[in-house]
């Protein structure tokens, strides 16, 4: 039986030039699905997952996240005196407890792995912790991380959130090689940074990982992978070149890659067909849409 898993990493370091301009002025984590702050999401699943501890890998410019978790009292004051308490309620919900949040600075882009790396001291050698990419949205329930958190229960090691894509994708993503196949659970013998040819399975990894704390030890290597960058994959392939075990999960539920604008409106979509509130009058716009746009044959 494996460690219970409290803490959990945020790279929320990137400059988020995919959405240039609107992050010239904001974070990128703090664009909206909806009416919630894409780090929102993150830290809901988390919370679900019985995460405690959050460790935020930032950088120069995001002092509009670090606000974001504090507690607003003169908006609280205001939503108080007028009597919207369900607004209240819903205010409240996005506040952190004091020590709840930790901030550690990315000083310079060098990859996944370098960032998680740069929390590497507020994790100690005997835990596992999560790690959770904002960019990556995912609607499921149970949440993903908290399936991922029941698994690693059993399996111990190192555990990769999986899904599978075409072939012709797996170059843009770390790819695990399958030493047995149980399932909802994947044991690998291998894993691979963005293959350029040949990969070992169209089993992708994306953006939730619990990590051994032999992976923080990996990473003291600072080894450059794919792209010149400090690869986190790379780290995790160690374990399994040293004997221990990686596996992976097929989680429940379906991601959305907030990280481009395509899935950023996907998601967007989808989240808002979910809002009891604004089902019918979204849907039928979209119909509208759709009819009206849908091109002549």
């Amino acid at each position: 039986m494996s460690q219970k898993v409290t803490k959990a990493i945020f790279p929320v370091a990137g400059l988020g030039t995919r959405f240039l301009p609107a992050t010239k002025s904001i974070p990128k984590e703090i664009m909206t699905l909806v009416d919630r702050p894409l780090i929102q999401y993150a830290i809901d699943e988390a919370r679900s997952a019985g995460i405690e501890e959050f460790i935020f890998v930032t950088s120069r410019g995001k002092g509009a996240l670090e606000d974001y978790f504090d507690h607003a009292h003169e908006l609280e004051s205001n939503l108080k005196r007028n009597g919207k308490t369900e607004l209240l309620d819903l205010l409240r919900s996005t506040n952190m407890d004091s020590g709840a949040i930790a901030y550690v600075r990315q000083h310079k882009a060098m990859g996944l792995g370098h960032a998680v790396w740069c929390a590497r001291r507020l994790v100690s050698d005997a835990e596992a912790v999560a790690v959770i990419l904002t960019d990556d949205v995912i609607m499921g329930e149970p949440p993903c991380l908290q399936q991922m958190i029941e698994a690693h229960a059993e399996t111990g090691g190192t555990m990769v959130a999986t899904m599978e894509v075409p072939l012709e994708k797996t170059a843009a993503y770390g790819v695990l090689d399958v030493a047995e196949d149980m399932g909802a659970i994947v044991r690998a013998r291998g894993l691979v940074e963005k293959p350029k040819e040949n990969p070992p399975s169209n089993l992708a990894v994306i953006g939730r990982y619990i990590l051994a704390p032999t992976v923080l030890n990996n990473l003291n290597k600072l080894r450059q992978g794919a792209g010149g960058e400090i690869q986190l994959t790379d780290a995790i392939a160690d374990e399994i070149t040293e004997g221990r075990e990686v596996y992976g999960l097929r989680f429940r539920g379906r991601r959305y890659d907030c990280g481009s604008k395509a899935g950023f409106l996907q998601a967007t979509v989808a989240f808002g067909l979910q809002r009891d509130e604004l089902r019918d009058e979204f849907l039928d716009y979209l119909n509208d849409v759709v009819a009206t746009q849908a091109p002549a044959r």
